[in-house]
């Protein structure tokens, strides 16, 4: 084994269950309920829907190309192979950035949730373990990670299982009382008491909560038998995902009134307004709030673990292809890419140590820095996949050739490509709308796009880059 390659440890379900974990957290747990309550039951779970239609596209768009070509720096690597080296580079970085700042916010998130059982002990001390517990864990081979992973996902699976049973036998009564029906869902000026704009705002946080499920072209490059275990998980995950966040919100707007007021908030540090504590306890479960804020922490654990696989795995990956310094290429004997894990760790550590000193500015501007880097790269996916189709036939190779081929193209990418400039563009809509522009909202909410910019047309003015050619696109799968 050369020290400068990975293991392929990860299994199927390995790989199902890291996109789940990354993609199921306190967006449903938690934001689910101020969804609900702003656009109303009916406004959010179209948004849900909406949301779900660009990810099923995308994760058909990044499966074609991770089955065929499983490499650890995954859309990073084909945006340089079928678009452009700078595009590639500059989604490498961005991707990296997203998540290791994730980092710093899980560490914040695990130590509020903490307060809950142990209010005493100061936050910073719980930051601390959970940091060493995420290094620790990724220190492992990745086949054991992709365990720790797999156990941390099913507890967030089985809690959505469990309560969507519950929250059936209640809407039909057979549990909890009286039968509720579609009482809540047309009480009121519901479904859609939010009118659009409230959809169009629920349509972001959608955006927000699916994100995470692009880990698994990440993990590609270290899975068994990626031709056949990409596809496989690709074609679960979106379906458990979808069936998970649209049955949890169909049932929460059943069950709880859209104006209940403990819907509102959404904030961590308070887990009874959490939806899925509001119907446990109506169920008549006193222990509801204690098992949601320790599956609440398992959620948001797993969040930063996988942040810093994915962000580690890209790392080495840009060093790699000579887009980071080489010394991060170096690999430990069990496969784990020793410097970047320590660098993205570090990064993660400080940005976390940021938000304790003065009031925290620096850490709100790291914050809102990567809040579109994920849509980002949702964006090179797609035009990723759709030059990739583009560069196959024209080169005169057959489709039947593929792992696993994206139905609907070229619709998929460039319905996904049109949706996710909606969604960026509209993430602060609201600044717009007054009599005055407000500016300093505009800069907070989109400062992440120039950013973007910067490192994609410094490299391209840098190296003097150009559009790879359809004809010269590189199809070599290269370990």
């Amino acid at each position: 084994m050369s020290t400068q390659q990975l293991q392929r440890g990860l299994k199927s379900r390995h790989l199902t269950m890291i996109a789940i974990g990354g993609s199921i957290g306190t967006g449903l747990f938690l934001a689910s309920g101020g969804s609900i309550h702003s656009a109303g039951p009916g406004g959010a779970l179209l948004a849900y829907i909406a949301i779900s239609f660009m990810v099923y596209f995308l994760m058909t768009s990044l499966g074609e190309m991770a089955a065929y070509m499983p490499v650890p720096g995954s859309f990073s690597t084909y945006a340089t192979r079928f678009v452009d080296p700078s595009l590639g580079f500059a989604l490498g970085w961005n991707y990296w950035y997203n998540w290791a700042i994730t980092i710093a916010v899980e560490l914040s998130a695990a130590a509020l949730i903490m307060k809950y059982w142990l209010p005493d002990v100061p936050g910073i001390v719980w930051s601390a373990l959970f940091l060493a517990l995420m290094l620790g864990l990724n220190l492992l081979s990745v086949k054991s990670f992709g365990e720790s992973e797999y156990w941390f996902a099913m507890i967030k699976v089985v809690t959505i299982i469990v309560f969507i049973v519950i929250g059936l036998l209640m809407i039909f009564g057979i549990m909890g009382g009286q039968a509720v029906g579609f009482s809540n869902f047309t009480k009121g000026d519901a479904p859609f008491s939010g009118g659009f704009m409230a959809m169009v705002g629920v349509f972001m946080i959608a955006g927000f909560s699916f994100q995470g499920t692009e880990l698994v072209g990440v993990a590609a490059g270290e899975s068994q038998n990626p031709a056949r275990n990409v596809p496989r998980a690709i074609r679960q995950i979106f379906w458990r995902i979808l069936l998970f966040y649209i049955l949890a919100i169909l049932i929460i707007g059943l069950l709880v009134p859209y104006d209940n007021p403990n819907l509102v908030s959404g904030d961590i540090t308070d887990i009874a307004i959490s939806p899925f504590t509001i119907v446990f306890e109506n169920a008549g479960f006193a222990f509801a709030a204690s098992v949601m804020n320790a599956v609440i922490l398992t959620s948001v654990l797993s969040a930063g673990n996988s942040g810093m696989y994915a962000s580690t795995r890209m790392l080495w990956n840009l060093a790699k292809e000579g887009k980071a310094p080489k010394w991060l290429t170096k690999v430990a004997r069990n496969g784990v890419p020793i410097y970047a894990l320590m660098v993205t760790t570090l990064v993660g550590g400080v940005a976390f140590l940021s938000s304790l000193f003065g009031d925290g500015a620096v850490y709100i501007w790291l914050l809102n820095a990567s809040g579109m880097s994920g849509f980002i790269a949702w964006l090179g996916i797609a035009i990723s996949h759709y030059r990739f189709r583009k560069a196959y036939l024209l080169q005169g190779r057959s489709l039947a050739d593929l792992p696993y081929r994206a139905k609907w193209f070229p619709f998929g990418p460039i319905f996904a490509f049109i949706l996710c400039c909606i969604v960026i563009i509209g993430q602060n809509y609201g600044a717009f709308l007054g009599e005055n522009i407000d500016w300093y909202g505009v800069l907070v909410s989109y400062v992440g796009v120039p950013l973007f910019l910067v490192l994609w047309l410094g490299y391209k003015w840098n190296k003097k880059t150009k559009l790879v050619p359809l004809d010269k696109v590189d199809f070599s799968v290269k370990e």
